[in-house]
């Protein structure tokens, strides 16, 4: 008879590394690998962007939730985090719970390309180039004319950048149809 404790045992015990490696790789394929920004940055992106508090902030691939955080915290702005990594994800949302953002900061699951980015005043991205892309032809659909965009690092191939400083670029998008 064969001896399944063992087997089911070895399992639980490679788990762990299993769901790193998965998480890691997996946000890879789909924007980008989870780099967190400095604050220093975070700081410079949430400037540059002029956020207020009457502003809606979305952060894509929102990672440990630090710029939904600061968003909310100090510049008492509503924020909306999207992560598709499960274990990001529950990681920002008890960090939420933590700082009692509940009422201003929104955490999805899900994949940023499959959301709806509409009510966005200002959107924050650290995405790949290939990411920044894909997202140009939705934000010009979705969002409304004059959103605020900021990429870290990397920038977008035709949208109207407005300023930069040295990691972070500013774009205006103009929509398709006139929004």
């Amino acid at each position: 008879m064969f001896d399944f404790s063992g087997y089911i045992q070895s399992y639980l015990n490679t788990l762990p590394l299993l769901l790193i490696v998965v998480s890691l790789y997996w946000t890879v394929m789909v924007g980008a690998p989870w780099l967190p920004s400095s604050m220093k940055t975070v700081h410079q992106m949430m400037k540059l962007a002029e956020v207020k508090p009457e502003d809606v902030v979305y952060d894509l691939g929102c990672g440990d939730g630090r710029i939904v955080l600061t968003a909310s915290m100090r510049y008492h702005a509503r924020a909306v985090g999207i992560e598709i990594d499960p274990l990001r994800y529950l990681w920002c949302q008890l960090l939420v719970t933590i700082f009692f953002q509940r009422k201003r900061v929104r955490i999805i699951f899900g994949n940023m390309f499959k959301q709806d980015l509409g009510e966005a005043d200002v959107i924050m991205c650290y995405l790949m180039p290939g990411a920044l892309q894909k997202l140009e032809t939705k934000f010009k659909q979705e969002l409304r004319s004059g959103t605020r965009v900021v990429s870290n690092k990397f920038s977008f191939p035709t949208l109207i950048k407005i300023r930069e400083d040295e990691n972070s670029r500013l774009y205006l998008v103009h929509s398709d149809d006139g929004k």
